[in-house]
């Protein structure tokens, strides 16, 4: 069978070294959207944009981490881990939770080290669990957990894994924000380290099951982020501790993501978060969604 949960799960860590730069943060931040102001009355050169783009006022938005070094080891990765061997379009990013243990620098090296972490039989499909643990000189920096959803290549009898799911928020949103998905905007985002067709190639994307291709949920997951923290956390990127998320359903490139915010009760705060296409009547593409912070 395609997935063999016990060798997956057996298997030694992949470890290797990666590196970033400024240009890398950079072009990361314009791939999720920074200096588009969605009010249009601000300019890209807006002091609170600069901070994603401009080399001498930057801070490193913690979503970065699922990109820093390429992604490397990551979803694509895991997918050639031992006991791993599936067909690509079967496969989607189910969830994903970023651990920021240190502020993330704008520049450094760093150890990744990655493994299967888990194996879910879902019945219709599995879900690998692989953790990404990334550590620099001074010690950890972040720990990755990318849910890797396989369609087709559940029903062994394995173990059917926690449920991720949260209750609904209470009341109404605490802020409101709508966030326009360029039309290229896939085709940036990938520059880094994302190269699935799934996102540019329209004969991939049908063989997927979508008409044409879809935005990397990934940058759906760093858009938001970036929202939270320029509404509710002052701008202030340290303040992230960690961020986790399901992927709920698809956004097309073009269209415009509604995110909604609730800021958690005191002493220990935390913020939940949903996010729907509006352009769809609000379908859902962002469930279970929390960010921790100081």
């Amino acid at each position: 069978m395609p997935i063999d949960a016990a060798q997956a799960l057996a298997a030694g860590p992949r470890t290797g070294e990666i590196s970033w730069d400024r240009k890398d943060v950079q072009l990361y931040h314009l791939g999720i959207g920074a200096g588009a102001n969605p009010d249009k009355s601000q300019p890209a050169t807006d002091a609170d944009e600069l901070r994603y783009t401009l080399e001498s006022a930057l801070h490193v938005l913690p979503s970065f981490a699922t990109v820093a070094g390429a992604g490397s080891p990551g979803v694509i990765s895991g997918l050639s881990m031992p006991g791993v061997d599936v067909d690509l379009s079967r496969v989607l990013h189910g969830g994903q939770r970023v651990v920021v243990h240190r502020p993330l620098p704008v520049e450094g090296r760093a150890t990744a080290t990655g493994r299967i972490a888990a194996v879910y039989d879902k019945g219709k499909a599995a879900v690998l669990v692989m953790r990404t643990e990334v550590a620099d000189a001074g010690g950890l920096l972040w720990t990755n957990d990318a849910q890797i959803f396989v369609r087709g290549e559940g029903g062994w009898g394995g173990e059917r894994g926690p449920s991720t799911r949260l209750d609904a928020p209470d009341g109404p949103p605490d802020r409101t924000v709508e966030r326009p998905v360029r039309p290229d905007q896939a085709l940036l985002y990938r520059l880094s380290g994302d190269w699935n067709p799934l996102h540019a190639d329209p004969e991939f994307a049908k063989l997927a099951g979508f008409d044409r291709p879809i935005l990397h949920g990934l940058c759906t997951y760093g858009m938001t982020l970036k929202a939270v923290v320029d509404t509710l956390l002052g701008g202030d990127v340290s303040r992230v501790r960690s961020y986790t998320t399901r992927f709920a359903g698809v956004v097309f490139p073009g269209e415009t993501l509604r995110i909604r915010m609730w800021r958690g009760p005191a002493p220990d705060g935390g913020i939940r978060v949903t996010v729907t296409a509006a352009d769809r009547d609000d379908a859902p593409v962002l469930a279970d969604t929390a960010v921790e912070h100081a």
